[in-house]
Order: structure tokens, then C-alpha cells, then sequence
């Protein structure tokens, strides 16, 4: 245990934090029996496999997908909310705040899944997130109406959910079109007929496409539920989430030698400016509300500084009370997001840009970390939601996309651009839209196949 005996939460911390940790799990259960559907579709449509094994086999892969993810979408996901408000998230309006946006996720996913429509569970996550965050800034008395989101990160998520449907359309009507050139066997591009399989070899390869999706799926949006999580452990219970508590003396004591020499450098570009209020000038900054300026330079010089000294002489996190616990935390995502944008923005030299990147990526691996047990709870989730209440939007993407019944060619197409769209997006650290892609992707080969 990480928590001195002050920091222990009270009853009612314990039963709200078991509800929001419940719903959070409860929508990638959901998530699980709305969007992995997808992924079954092609091969239970092409009659490769029956229903039963079909969403057993997904489900196992995307539980592997979960455990093997990186967590850069999770993080994702947490970062289109402001530092201050997720370290927040524990006082009674950040309760409100995860119930609220985790209910009205799970509302939306199940009306849309008892209509039978393909809606994107990612779409629904990250627009209740921003509602939430909205919803803040204009309670709050201290701060302006849209402060409540990081404008800057909801850009890249936004272009991530605007773009990659576009190229699951395109690109899975041209993967059809050269298969068609390419490949000559009639049978590839054929309806099944009644419920005979189709020959092996194109069964082998719709399996392994399903399996694709299944495992790029889990990998893309187990990740989505995991940074819920990790937003509800980091607010409710700082003492023992918001750092990670194994890290070694030699990581402490590297961090701040390489604060204390980069501390100067960053004075130095701010012209002798002050750095009054470093946190809000950091935030604004980050939030896009703010033009980079000298005194944004200094805020950082100040907060790299308070954190070479803070872990001067520490040979632990352990020795530290939660509030610092808290304010470390708070520091540590300040100083790396600013330095990530200051580099995009090409504000650094080549040596200063190295030493600045290498030191932002230093505090991140304090902040950016997933318990294990998080992943397992994540993936047993979203597994068993795999297996459930698949069929509504099966019968959807199989039969009403299109005029005509899914051809073989056609569902391999679209799980080949689904899987490959989801794993670059895994990469990149973006959330996409796994429902959004393949539907594209399927409604794409019909197009291209002349099926409406």
C-alpha cells in the first residue's frame, strides 16, 4: 500500500469509486457487443463460420488485443481534458462529472444497438467527454466557457475520427477493384449460397481477417475504457495512482539532474519574462488559449525547476503525502505537453529539441501508466461483451449497408483496411471509430462492386 495513514479514503469515496470503476467496465462490456459485431459480420455472412464460434473467437482476440496494447490511446482519451480537471476528478463535481459522461455513453450505445445501427462507440465516448468538459467551464465561476476542453489534443482526435472512415471507404473499394484484376477466381467474388461455406483457402482468409479486426479492435478501443479508468483512479485515489510508485532512485535522481540542466535553457528563451501563476500560464497554453509568449517560456523554466528540486533529494515516491503526490503529478504533464507542442510548433534547435524530447518522455513514464489489473478487468469486459447481443448489428452490416449480399471479396476487403486502419491509428496513439471504418469499408466494396 501506497497511502499514509491521513490519506485513506472515506467510505463514500470507496463506494463511489467502486460505481464509476462498474460503469466504466460496464461500457466496454457494452462496447464489447456493439462495435466487435463488426468484425464477426464478414465471416458469419459468408457462412465461414457458424454465429457461436464466430463471436467466441473475436472475443479471445480481443481480450489478447486489450493486454497487448500500449496505452497511448488511453491517455489519449484522458488528455482532451485539462490536467487541473482530472486531478479533480475525486471532489463531488468531478463524481458528476464521470457518472454523467460514462451513463449518457452507455445510453446512447444501447439505444443504438437495440435499433440494430452501427454507431461508433469511440464517437460516443469522446463526445461525452467533451460535453462533460464544456459543462465544467460553464459551471465554473473561475473559468471561461470552453476551458473545460483541450482544444489542441481534440483536433488530432477529431481528425482521427474524420479522416479514417474516409480511407476505410477509398481504400477498401480499391483493394476490391485490384483483387478483382489481380486474383482470378469467380468464386472470390461471389454471395454465399444458402449456408455452404465457402472453399478453404477463402474461409482461411476471412478468418484471419476477423481476427484482425478482433485483435485491432481491442488493441483501439479496450484502450478508451482503460483511460476512463485510469482518469477515475488518478482523481479519486492520488496517493496511490497519480505517479508511478515502482520507479527506481536511478529514474528519479536522472529526471532531475536532466531538469536542473535543462531549467536554464528554457529561462534563457523567455527574455527575462516573469512566470506568474506557471500552472494556468501552462494550461491556457496547452488548451489553445493562449499564444505561445515569453512568459510561457518562463512558467516552464519555473515548473522544470520545481521538479529537478522536488526530486533533488527523494529516493521515493513512497515519501511523499498525496497532496504532493497531486501537485508532482499536475507538474509532470505540464512541462511534457508543453514540450511536446513547443517541438511540433519547432520553437527548439536540434540539441535542445533531443534533450527536451528524451526529458518529456522521462515524466511521462511517471504519469502514463496502466495497472495491470486495469488491462484485465478491461479485456474480461470487453471479451464477454463480444459474446453477447452481437446479432442486431451483424444482421445491419451484413444485409442493409448495401443492396446486394456481402461477397467473399468484399468482407475480406473491408476487414483488410479496418485491420490496417486501426493498428497505424494504434501507433499514432489515436482513438478511430472501429464501427465507423469497417462500415465505411463494407459500404465502400459496394460501391465498387456496382451493389448500392
Amino acid at each position: 500500500m501506497y497511502l499514509l495513514a491521513s490519506d485513506v479514503p472515506s467510505v463514500l469515496t470507496i463506494v463511489f469509486l467502486v460505481l464509476a470503476v462498474g460503469l466504466a467496465l460496464s461500457f466496454e462490456f457494452v462496447n464489447g457487443f456493439h462495435d466487435t459485431a463488426n468484425a464477426v459480420a464478414t465471416v458469419i455472412y459468408t457462412n465461414t463460420l457458424k454465429p457461436t464460434i464466430a463471436v467466441v473467437w473475436s472475443g479471445i482476440w480481443n481480450l489478447i488485443g486489450v493486454l497487448s496494447s500500449s496505452g497511448a490511446v488511453a491517455f489519449g482519451i484522458v488528455a482532451l481534458l485539462p490536467v487541473e480537471l482530472v486531478i479533480n476528478v475525486g471532489s463531488v463535481a468531478g463524481f458528476a462529472m464521470v457518472f454523467a459522461l460514462l451513463l449518457s455513453a452507455i445510453i446512447w450505445n444501447l439505444g443504438t444497438w437495440y435499433l440494430g445501427l452501427p454507431a461508433s462507440s469511440s464517437h460516443t465516448l469522446i463526445g461525452s467527454i467533451l460535453g462533460v468538459g464544456l459543462a465544467n467551464s460553464l459551471m465554473s465561476h473561475a473559468h471561461t466557457f470552453g476551458e473545460g476542453v483541450n482544444w489542441m489534443k481534440a483536433k488530432d482526435v477529431g481528425l482521427a475520427l474524420l479522416i479514417s472512415p474516409i480511407v476505410g471507404f477509398c481504400a477498401a473499394a480499391l483493394l476490391l477493384l485490384l483483387a478483382k484484376a489481380v486474383i482470378k477466381h469467380p468464386e472470390l467474388y461471389k454471395a454465399p449460397k444458402g449456408d455452404e461455406p465457402p472453399p478453404w483457402w477463402i474461409r482461411g482468409v476471412l478468418m484471419l481477417t476477423c481476427t484482425g479486426v478482433s485483435y485491432a479492435h481491442g488493441s483501439n478501443d479496450g484502450q478508451k475504457g482503460m483511460g476512463l479508468i485510469v482518469l477515475i483512479l488518478v482523481g479519486i485515489l492520488p496517493g496511490m495512482y497519480a505517479l508511478q510508485m515502482n520507479t527506481s532512485v536511478e529514474t528519479i535522481k536522472q529526471i532531475s539532474i536532466t531538469a536542473s540542466a535543462l531549467a536554464p535553457a528554457y529561462a534563457q528563451k523567455a527574455n527575462g519574462a516573469s512566470a506568474e501563476e506557471a500552472d494556468k500560464t501552462l494550461s491556457k497554453y496547452l488548451k489553445g488559449s493562449r499564444p505561445l509568449s515569453d512568459s510561457v517560456y518562463a512558467a516552464l523554466a519555473q515548473k522544470t525547476t520545481e521538479i529537478s528540486t522536488e526530486l533533488q533529494s527523494m529516493n521515493s515516491f513512497k515519501d511523499l503525502n498525496e497532496p504532493q503526490r497531486r501537485s508532482l503529478r499536475t507538474d509532470c504533464v505540464l512541462v511534457s505537453d508543453t514540450i511536446k507542442r513547443l517541438q511540433k510548433a519547432g520553437q527548439f534547435d536540434a540539441a535542445l529539441e533531443k534533450s527536451s524530447l528524451g526529458f518529456s518522455n522521462s515524466l511521462k513514464s511517471l504519469t502514463e501508466y496502466i495497472p495491470d489489473w486495469v488491462k484485465y478487468a478491461v479485456a474480461l469486459a470487453l471479451g464477454l461483451g463480444t459474446m453477447i447481443g452481437w446479432k442486431r448489428i451483424v444482421v445491419t452490416v451484413g444485409e442493409k449497408i448495401g443492396k446486394q449480399h456481402l461477397t467473399y471479396a468484399q468482407g475480406a476487403s473491408a476487414e483488410m483496411v479496418a485491420m490496417a486502419t486501426i493498428l497505424i491509428a494504434d501507433h499514432f496513439g489515436l482513438p478511430v471509430s472501429t464501427t465507423h471504418v469497417l462500415s465505411s469499408g463494407v459500404a465502400g466494396t459496394m460501391v465498387a462492386n456496382h451493389g448500392g
